[in-house]
């Protein structure tokens, strides 16, 4: 039996929600709360294995009650249930450790979907804002794996994963030995690794091609 505490600052959408959920017996509200400071309190009070969770209410919104839900109580699932499809309320429920995100257009098998996947450890969005979030997340990781290197740099990385020696990259890159030396010099600062093993092993992970 999941114990699912509602948070919901509209009375008529809790009961609503409440009616849904408990149409899978192995779900069971015991605990409903209008604003998120009032969330917390039933966490204190009560045994939850899920929060539904709104966003914009009066007092605590449910980013903020996430966030402090899951400092205390980082083992309970939080599934936010809102009507804004905006990417920076997904990116940041996320970032405060919720386990799912659903806008209030879901369906109840969606939504009763969503409330045991989470709980199982799974991480079930919307596709609507998925659209829009992993966009923004993908350019995110392009923006971070963008190194300090200049192009040439860059060609003796990856001939140094290869495990290409300085003379090999000199008459590769029709270079001398000493230009390539002062490369790798260069290279480890801009990097700060320490040796030629640790940027060879950081050329391989990084897939540098």
């Amino acid at each position: 039996m999941l114990n699912v505490l509602i948070v919901e600052d509209q009375s008529i959408v809790r009961q609503g929600l409440k009616l849904m959920l408990q149409q899978d017996e192995q779900i069971r509200v015991v605990a409903e709360a209008e604003n998120g400071e009032e969330a917390i309190n039933k966490m204190e009070s009560h045994v939850i294995d899920v929060v539904l969770m709104d966003i914009r209410m009066p007092v605590m919104n449910g980013l903020e009650a996430t966030r402090k839900i899951k400092e205390c109580w980082p083992n309970v699932k939080i599934l936010i249930l809102t009507t804004f499809n905006d990417d920076e309320y997904a990116i940041q429920a996320l970032k405060y450790g919720a386990n799912a995100f659903l806008l209030k257009t879901s369906d109840q098998q969606t939504l009763i979907h969503a409330v045991h996947s989470c709980f199982q450890g799974g991480l079930p969005i919307h596709e609507e804002v998925v659209a829009k979030v992993m966009p923004r997340l993908l350019h995110k990781v392009e923006k971070k794996l963008e190194l300090p290197l200049s192009a040439r740099e860059l060609d003796i990385t990856r001939l140094v994963g290869e495990g290409k020696t300085n003379k090999e990259i000199a008459d590769q890159l029709y270079l001398s030995i000493g230009t390539v030396k002062n490369h790798i010099t260069q290279i480890l600062q801009k990097l700060e690794l320490r040796d030629r093993t640790q940027l060879a092993i950081f050329a391989v992970k990084n897939d540098i091609t």
